[in-house]
């Protein structure tokens, strides 16, 4: 059996590695996209770069063989989930989105959901002056134009113009803890956080360090995962639905 996943997140270096330990003779290829310098490599084979659309990846998936394809990408990749359900239809290869489950609020806690990183930027200047960005190196060309703002923006890789004028940039990967969260928003005086709501554990800190301090969250929702994929929220689901639905009917 063959199983391509479409990387580059902690759940699927996690998945890569169940599926080496716990399916013997099963040949696990992860691809990643390739936009971080430096990514960890997970278990098995790894494959960098994109496949060309929706139509490069079916061609892929019938080269190689592939059996199932796990989508275990970022909840914010973008248009890769609709490439991979449009590539799997078209290969007849059985598709499954793997999505850490998103943050819920809790008592105390301010959030401000909205749409996009367009409508995030839109909500700032009622907010804040002093803004915590953790939304990644892309698109921050939706908070150029909000000069009377001042952003902290922490990403693992330096961003590329456009951005805003009065920005400082901390480059570090999480996990991130509860006691350096604490410190950060205080030695920066921070009084408005902007973030995605990419679940998971390694970025949580922040929010309950926004909490404590009494500030507001713009939260952006996460885009859908397409009509008809299934979809689990831990690796371990990952691999008992490869048993059901792959294995058991080889």
């Amino acid at each position: 059996m063959h199983v391509l996943v479409l990387g580059g997140t902690t759940e699927a270096r996690r998945l890569a590695g169940l599926l080496v330990a716990e399916l013997p003779g099963a040949r696990v290829t992860s691809s990643l996209a390739g936009r971080v310098a430096g990514p960890r490599l997970p278990p098995g084979e790894v494959r960098i770069g994109g496949f060309g659309g929706a139509d490069g990846l079916a061609a892929w998936l019938r080269t190689h063989r592939v059996d199932a394809l796990i989508d275990a990408t970022h909840p914010f990749a973008g248009t890769i989930g609709f490439h991979a359900a449009a590539a799997a239809a078209a290969a007849h290869v059985p598709l499954l989105a793997l999505r850490r489950p998103g943050w819920v609020p809790g008592d105390g806690d301010d959030w401000r959901p909205a749409g996009s990183l367009a409508e995030a930027a839109a909500a700032l200047p009622a907010l804040g002056r002093r803004v915590f960005l953790t939304t990644g190196r892309t698109g921050l060309s939706a908070f150029a134009g909000l000069d009377e703002l001042w952003f902290l923006m922490r990403s693992v890789d330096a961003p590329d113009a456009p951005h805003p004028a009065r920005m400082e940039v901390l480059l570090d990967r999480g996990p991130f803890t509860l006691d350096g969260e604490r410190e950060l928003i205080r030695r920066h005086r921070i009084d408005v956080v902007v973030t995605k709501d990419s679940g998971g554990a390694a970025t949580a800190p922040k929010l309950t360090a926004a909490r404590e301090a009494g500030i507001a969250v713009v939260v952006v929702r996460r885009p859908p995962v397409p009509p008809g994929v299934p979809v689990v929220g831990a690796p371990e689901s990952a691999v008992a639905w490869l048993r059901e639905h792959v294995l058991h009917k080889a």
